[in-house]
């Protein structure tokens, strides 16, 4: 085997082979682990995505060029507009530009269409000025990351098209992003602290302890786990504030999501428990929630790691299905899921498939936390390919 494909990737330094030897020798795991990680391309590019998600998510004011919930009735439906650098007349431009839609009405079927008007030209810049906000509610400002020049309230920049309202799409989905991503963090941190609690009593105290919190597990895994999340989500009073809504939704989806974790902690608790540094632990006096979270956790803590970042995407998944089908959140809150409550309608579908497009935004979200949990989880025990 090659030094690059023992160790995953390059160590930081180059040298003789007995030089790379030594690094791998006094490398630390987390380095191991490190060079194993940046050797799985796809999850690198991955995390990079994920990266560029969760910027939008904390910048989301900054990034959307426009305010999500202002509609512009003249441009319901709009499609995407078309980024020019050359005009009509066969010129090229440095800087970009779109020609703005104008709305018009077919005279046999009376369909809406939107044609380009070429005598005008709208250049699109970084950094431009737009509408005023507060940044996390806190800071001031009117810059936006891209849009129109010099543009008015009666112009916009349709990069993804507008929703059935005259709302701009993409706006919309980067502030979706905000409750979409978020609430898969914060209901996994969630099921993954009951898990790992639960699922370490389980394991290291065995007896009526583990019987019992094993039978609560079997009673929730025996509930098949869509009809229980629209049953407790149900349960919601309507008239909830969206913040209300959308932690009492992290709740629901937590108590469904931390059985499988309890059972993969207890079954490494059950082969751990006997090793000599938990007996060393307990003479030393050392109490049961000490040695669960100070000794035995960090032993497969890259696997916990690796298992974390794969069920980030169900959470997912779950709140946005809920919110499909109207037992989640609730306009006027944004979320991928409540955006493709717009595309149930066949007939705006078919007028307008960009209203599809948060549903790509969910897909390339889940692909690359299960790409870099890949990742994480072939890098998790790097000592197995030295």
């Amino acid at each position: 085997m090659s030094q690059e494909e023992a160790t995953g990737g390059p160590p930081p330094e180059t040298g003789s082979v007995k030089q790379l030897d030594q690094q791998i020798l006094v490398a630390s795991q987390w380095q191991l682990i490190r060079w194993r990680f940046m050797a799985h391309k796809l999850a690198v590019v991955s995390l990079v995505v994920l990266g560029v998600f969760y910027f939008a998510v904390i910048f989301a004011e900054f990034v959307a060029p426009y305010d999500p919930k202002t509609f512009i009735a003249q441009l319901t439906l709009a499609p995407p507009q078309r980024i020019h650098f050359v005009d009509n007349e066969g010129n090229f431009h440095l800087r970009p530009f779109v020609y703005p839609q104008k709305k018009t009405l077919d005279p046999v079927t009376y369909a809406a269409t939107y044609v380009e008007d070429e005598t005008v030209q709208q250049p699109l810049g970084l950094f431009v000025r737009g509408s005023p906000y507060k940044l996390w509610g806190l800071f001031e400002s009117d810059r936006h990351l891209f849009g129109i020049i010099d543009g008015d309230e009666d112009t916009r920049f349709s990069l993804l098209g507008q929703d059935t309202y005259g709302r701009d799409l993409f706006s919309r989905i980067v502030y979706g992003a905000r409750i979409s991503l978020t609430i898969g963090l914060v209901g996994v941190a969630m099921s993954f602290f009951l898990g790992i609690l639960l699922g370490g009593l389980s394991g290291y105290l065995g007896g009526v302890v583990d019987t019992t919190i094993q039978r609560l597990i079997e009673a929730l895994v025996a509930v098949p786990t869509t009809p229980l999340w629209m049953g407790l989500s149900v349960a919601l009073p309507r008239n909830w504030p969206v913040t209300k809504t959308y932690f009492a939704i992290v709740i629901i989806l937590s108590i469904v999501g931390w059985t499988s974790i309890a059972r993969q902690v207890r079954g490494r608790f059950l082969s751990l428990r006997e090793e000599d540094f938990v007996g060393a632990a307990e003479l030393d006096g050392a109490s049961d929630l000490r040695i669960i979270f100070r000794y035995l956790l960090p032993s497969f803590m890259s696997f916990l790691i690796a298992r974390l970042t794969l069920a980030i995407p169900s959470m997912i998944l779950g709140e946005t299905g809920l919110s499909f089908i109207g037992l989640g959140l609730q306009a006027p809150a944004i979320s991928w899921g409540v955006l493709l409550r717009d595309a149930q309608a066949i007939r705006v579908l078919a007028l307008a498939p960009w209203i599809l497009l948060p549903a790509l935004f969910i897909v390339v979200s889940i692909l690359a936390f299960n790409f870099v949990g890949d990742g994480l989880r072939d890098a998790a025990d790097p000592y197995t390919h030295v």
